[in-house]
C-alpha cells in the first residue's frame, strides 16, 4: 500500500504514521524527518534546508521531489510506505507519479495545532525544535493553507482523499483511518 498523510503541524501524522505503519507492516516515512536529518549534514544542500526550516518556509518544490525520489528507490519503500507530509504544493502533488491507495487528511483547527505544539515538550519531556517556534510554526500554518490545501482538492478530485478528524483520541482516529482505507 501507498499512503499519504496530510494536515497542518501538529495535526498528528507523526504518531497515526508510526501506527499504520505497525498494523500494515510498511514503512514510514517523513519529509519532516528527512529534511532535519539533512539540515544537521555540513554541505550546501543541508545549510539550505537549515534555513528554509528555520524560517519555517516550504523547501523548493524541485528540491523536494528530487529527494523523496531518491529515498523511495531504496529497497525498503518497494511494497509501499506511509508517506508523512508530501505533497505539499499542488505542483509537487501533480509531478508525483506514484499509484497512491489512499490520501488521509488529519483535519485539525490551527488552534488546536498550535495548542498541542505548545505543550508538547512538557507534556513528554521532548525537546521543542528550531522549527517549533510559535513564528515558525504559524508561517507553517498559513503555508499549509495557502499551498497544501489546493492538495487536498487535487485528491479529492482523484477519489483519494480520506477526511479524518484529528481532534479524536489518538486510538478513535487509528480505528476510524484503518475502517475507511482502501485495501
Amino acid at each position: 500500500m501507498k499512503i499519504v498523510l496530510l494536515g497542518i503541524q501538529g495535526s498528528g501524522k507523526s504518531t497515526q504514521g508510526n501506527l499504520l505503519s505497525k498494523a500494515l507492516g510498511i514503512p514510514y516515512l517523513s519529509t519532516g524527518h528527512i529534511f532535519r536529518a539533512l539540515a544537521k549534514e555540513h554541505t550546501h544542500l543541508g545549510r539550505y534546508i537549515k534555513e528554509v526550516l528555520h524560517a519555517g518556509a516550504l523547501v523548493a518544490d524541485k528540491r523536494t521531489l528530487e529527494i523523496v525520489s531518491d529515498y523511495l528507490k531504496r529497497p525498503e519503500y518497494t511494497k509501499g510506505y506511509i508517506m508523512d507530509g508530501f505533497p505539499r504544493t499542488l505542483k509537487q502533488a501533480e509531478a508525483f507519479n506514484e499509484d497512491l491507495d489512499d490520501v488521509i487528511y488529519l483535519k485539525v483547527s490551527d488552534r488546536e495545532a498550535l495548542w498541542r505544539l505548545s505543550y508538547r515538550g512538557e507534556d513528554d519531556g521532548a525537546e521543542i525544535r528550531d522549527d517549533e517556534t510559535l513564528a515558525a510554526v504559524r508561517k507553517r500554518i498559513e503555508l499549509f493553507h495557502t499551498y497544501t490545501e489546493p492538495v487536498l482538492d487535487f485528491y479529492h478530485k482523484k477519489r483519494l482523499l480520506i477526511e479524518i478528524n484529528g481532534e479524536q483520541p489518538i486510538e478513535a482516529i487509528h480505528k476510524e483511518i484503518m475502517s475507511k482505507l482502501h485495501m
